[in-house]
């Protein structure tokens, strides 16, 4: 999770130099903290998203084509 990271890394940058023995210890139980908290948060990954649209998106086309060729067997069965 580069988000992630690049959040550690500006609280990191944030803390005062003379906290750097607490800075690597702030770090490991900060960082255990977010990945845990994002872990139940039940996210999708952004090429697990992508999947997902292009599937739904496929899904609705496939659909409407579906509807148009029911309207117009509709149509020849009323004539």
């Amino acid at each position: 999770m580069p988000e992630l990271e690049s959040l550690l890394e500006q609280i990191q940058h944030a803390l005062p130099d003379d906290l750097t023995m607490l800075q690597n210890d702030l770090e490991k139980n900060l960082r255990a903290a977010l990945y845990s908290t994002l872990r139940r948060l039940d996210l999708v990954s952004r090429d697990e998203f992508e999947v997902q649209r292009q599937l739904l998106e496929t899904t609705q086309e496939r659909l409407h084509t579906m509807e148009q060729r029911v309207q117009v067997l509709e149509q020849q069965l009323a004539e």
